[in-house]
C-alpha cells in the first residue's frame, strides 16, 4: 500500500465543513430587438415564489456539462438538436459569500450563455414558470442572482468591443444593419449606423462576406446590403467601444 493510499483510507470528509456546488446561468438572447434573459420562478423554499436565474445543484458531472443540463431543462432543449448546440456558453465566475444561501455554504459557478434566438422556455421541476424577461424590467432576483446578472451583463457588454461575439446572436448570415442591432440591444445604446459599418469592414477577420445580398431591400428603398458571415477573428483589432466610450 502507498503512502498516498494510506492517506485516502484515513481521511475523513466530515471533518470538515460541508459545501455545495451549484450552477446559475445568465441566458441572454435577442427578442423583438431587445435584450432578454431566461428567469423562472421558484416552486419551493428559500425564496419561494421569487424570481431567479435558473440553476442547481451539480450532479456526478463536469460543471460545463450541469450548465447545459440545467439550460435545457428550463428551454426544453436538447444537445443535439441544433439549437442548444449553437449556443454560446461560458464560465462567468464563481459566487461564494458564506450568507447567499440560507440552506447551508453554497458555492455557485455562474455561467453566461447567449444564442440568436430560442423558444419560448418551459419550467424545469424545480420552477413552477419560465419565461424570457427584458433586462430593464427584472428588478431584484433571489439569492445573490441580481449581482450574478449585473456581472454577466456586464461581460457581455465589454466582450462585444473585443471579440466577434455579436455574431453569435446574429444566425449563420446576417447584414451589418442587423449586426448593428445587435450591438444596439445589448449595449443599449444606438451605434452611429455610418461609423459601425465602417469599422467593423476595417477589423480583420470580424465578418465575412457571403458574396450573397438579403431577400429584401434595406428600409430605406436602397439596394437589397449584402450578407456577411461570421470570420475567423477571435479577438477584435481595433476594437468596437461602446459609444460612451468613443465609438461614436
Amino acid at each position: 500500500m502507498t503512502g498516498e493510499q494510506e492517506f485516502l483510507d484515513g481521511y475523513d470528509p466530515a471533518a470538515f465543513p460541508a459545501v455545495a456546488v451549484t450552477v446559475d446561468v445568465v441566458a441572454l438572447t435577442i427578442r423583438d430587438s431587445r435584450l432578454h434573459v431566461l428567469l423562472v420562478e421558484r416552486g419551493g423554499h428559500p425564496f419561494a415564489g421569487w424570481r431567479a436565474l435558473p440553476g442547481g445543484f451539480v450532479r456526478d458531472e463536469a460543471l460545463d456539462d450541469a450548465a447545459r443540463r440545467e439550460l435545457a431543462e428550463e428551454t426544453g432543449l436538447r444537445p443535439g438538436e441544433g439549437a442548444l448546440d449553437r449556443v454560446h456558453l461560458e464560465q462567468l465566475r464563481s459566487y461564494g459569500d458564506p450568507g447567499r444561501d440560507p440552506r447551508m455554504r453554497v458555492v455557485s459557478v455562474a455561467y453566461l450563455a447567449f444564442a440568436p434566438s430560442l423558444p419560448d422556455p418551459r419550467a424545469g421541476s424545480d420552477a413552477t414558470r419560465a419565461y424570457w424577461a427584458p433586462v430593464e424590467e427584472v428588478g431584484e432576483l433571489a439569492f445573490d442572482h441580481t449581482v450574478i446578472l449585473a456581472d454577466g451583463l456586464e461581460r457581455a457588454r465589454a466582450k462585444l468591443e473585443y471579440t466577434p461575439l455579436a455574431t453569435a446572436f446574429a444566425g449563420p448570415e446576417f447584414t451589418i444593419a442587423e449586426l448593428r442591432a445587435v450591438y444596439a440591444a445589448v449595449w443599449g445604446e444606438e451605434p452611429h449606423a455610418g461609423n459601425f459599418h465602417r469599422k467593423v469592414l476595417s477589423v480583420p477577420g470580424f465578418v465575412a462576406d457571403t458574396g450573397a445580398t438579403a431577400a429584401r431591400a434595406s428600409e430605406r428603398g436602397g439596394p437589397r446590403p449584402r450578407l456577411y458571415r461570421a470570420g475567423d477573428a477571435r479577438l477584435l483589432h481595433p476594437a468596437l467601444l461602446r459609444p460612451e466610450r468613443g465609438n461614436r
